[in-house]
């Protein structure tokens, strides 16, 4: 007969509790599995894209965010005014090819988001997205945010010139970043309208 010190009774008593809490997760795993293997491709895709679609919108105005918030004023803070530039830049640089890729992906699962909410809609109320104006009037606000956005973005990337910031001028890797940052808040705004609208 094994012995057991008191020490080890609390322990074996607490692992026997989480077991009961893992096997209360068997079934919870077998639906989830169920499901998945029941559900046919017209409901996973919608989801699957509009999941990166979600992803894609999170991580580019939250990389903007950050530098907005975070880099360019913690830099001000924390460094000679001459530094500020070349690292704010070397952050850029790698932002930027991230936000690149993230375009891309926002405007083809964007554009897949439309068809399968306009099949929703269509099927819920029998005409298709262009006859919902008010749907209509939110999209083409986002779409012009979304179209502001990407020519601060591309702006930087073709034409933005490296001549240092005037005397008094504070340095902004992205021109007008406290603006496109409003921009993104504004087109998150949009999006969330225009999930309701169709429901």
């Amino acid at each position: 007969v094994m012995s057991l010190t008191p020490g080890e009774i609390p322990l074996i008593v607490d692992h026997l509790g989480n077991a009961d809490r893992y096997v209360a997760l068997g079934p919870l795993f077998k639906q989830a599995f169920d499901f998945l293997r029941t559900t046919d491709l017209n409901t996973l895709i919608p989801i699957i894209n509009h999941w990166f679609h979600l992803l894609s919108a999170i991580i580019w105005i939250g990389g903007l965010a950050f530098l907005v918030m975070a880099v360019t004023p913690g830099l001000e803070k924390a460094v000679p005014k001459d530094q500020i530039k070349p690292i704010t830049d070397i952050f850029y640089r790698h932002y930027k090819k991230v936000a690149g890729i993230l375009i891309v992906v926002l405007l083809f699962t964007g554009g897949v988001n439309l068809h399968y909410v306009n099949q929703v809609i269509t099927s819920q109320t029998g005409s298709g997205i262009q006859y919902h104006s008010k749907y209509l009037i939110v999209f083409m606000i986002k779409l012009l945010l979304v179209l502001g956005l990407l020519t601060l973005f591309l702006y930087t990337v073709i034409f933005k010139s490296d001549d240092e910031a005037d005397e008094g001028e504070s340095y902004e890797v992205i021109p007008f970043q406290r603006a496109a940052l409003w921009m993104g808040f504004f087109i998150i705004l949009c999006a969330a309208a225009m999930k309701h609208l169709h429901q």
